[in-house]
């Protein structure tokens, strides 16, 4: 009898010290926006970047204050972007007049709004005038070959991302996490690769956020390359930021030589809605293939990207082995660190094991 009440006692105050135990609170959130169906990360509730999984018409695109109101106005294009749709798209007569319109493609799979540390918005999506299909941070190749036929993910013809369905979301105290798949569907037929991207969002510390992106492609046929333009160009990881004040961008690779590659960029300004210089780190891992990949900006687009692959190469897909892609993303306040702060981001980013 003394041992039975022994034992009462005993888990009666388990109970009580589970009850009384606070539990772990989530406070990085990643869940489904039920209003558009696109996931969002969050932290203590405010937003710290939309990733688009379902297609976005430019209508639903999240715009800043001041181009909300703004209707978009399409420029008449010539030169390379004219030629790559008319080899993109051969039945289309030479003699009509082409406007940047065509690219202005309904898209999907990309990040954008991404929020700084105050609630600016630090990225741009189907910006005015000649570029429409720019998209936030997006992962694309304006050459993507199948067989003797070429589409381009990057402007959006003939081969588009198209998600699976298939979305992981996880949240915690430290970060948050999306893991979706996504579908390269060739002329909207078939699907020629499969895609994975992993998000992982962590809280803010110290007037940063890290944002971990990894991209695993794998193909699904033979005969399936990616290049960046002419091969020689942009293409890879894109990264179009909203135009800000003061805009400063600053890109660095160490020598080949060097016992360490240390490989980074930074883009910083006075973000829309903000008083306060602020900006992003972006990192290169250096076990992604053919690393480092060449830094290409375009300042007067508010433009910069690690490109991938080499210049003068076409990457082959395989069915066997994934194409895996790395990069870390650092928001800051203030505007580009030292270099020495830099460097031992760039080291500790490969001190993490995955």
């Amino acid at each position: 009898m003394k041992q039975t009440f022994f034992t009462v006692i005993v888990i009666s105050a388990l109970t009580f010290v589970s009850a009384c135990t606070p539990k772990p609170v989530a406070i990085m959130t990643a869940e489904v926006n039920p209003d558009n169906g696109q996931y969002v990360i969050c932290e203590s509730g405010k937003p710290v970047l939309q990733y688009n999984y379902q297609t976005v018409y430019e209508e639903d695109v999240v715009r800043s204050e001041s181009q909300k109101a703004k209707k978009i106005a399409y420029y008449p294009i010539s030169g390379v972007y004219l030629d790559e749709y008319y080899k993109s798209n051969p039945a289309v007569g030479r003699d009509g007049k082409a406007t940047s319109a065509i690219w202005a493609i309904p898209r999907s799979n990309y990040i954008h709004p991404l929020y700084g540390l105050d609630g600016e918005m630090l990225t741009n999506d189907w910006p005015d005038a000649d570029h429409p299909h720019h998209r936030g941070i997006f992962w694309a190749w304006p050459e993507v070959e199948y067989g003797s036929q070429r589409g381009d993910l990057y402007a959006l013809q003939r081969v588009f991302a198209r998600p699976s369905g298939n979305v992981k979301c996880s949240g915690g105290p430290e970060y948050a996490e999306i893991e979706a798949e996504n579908r390269w569907i060739w002329e909207e037929k078939k699907a020629i690769a499969r895609e994975w991207a992993t998000i992982r969002a962590y809280r803010a510390s110290e007037g940063r956020r890290i944002i971990d992106l990894t991209v695993r492609i794998q193909a699904v046929t033979d005969s399936i390359t990616v290049a960046t333009r002419f091969t020689n160009s942009y293409g890879g990881l894109n990264v179009r930021m909203a135009t800000p004040q003061n805009q400063n961008i600053a890109h660095f690779a160490d020598t080949a030589t060097a016992s360490t590659v240390r490989c980074r960029a930074d883009f910083s300004g006075i973000f829309e809605s903000s008083q306060s210089t602020s900006g992003m780190t972006i990192l290169q891992h250096k076990e992604n293939p053919e690393y480092p990949g060449k830094w290409v900006e375009y300042p007067s687009l508010s433009w910069i990207q690690p490109t991938f692959p080499t210049p003068n190469t076409r990457y082959p897909l395989s069915k066997d082995k994934q194409l895996v892609l790395r990069y870390r993303f650092i928001v800051h306040q203030g505007g580009k660190p030292d270099d020495a702060v830099l460097s031992k981001q760039w080291d500790d980013y490969h001190s993490v094991k995955n």
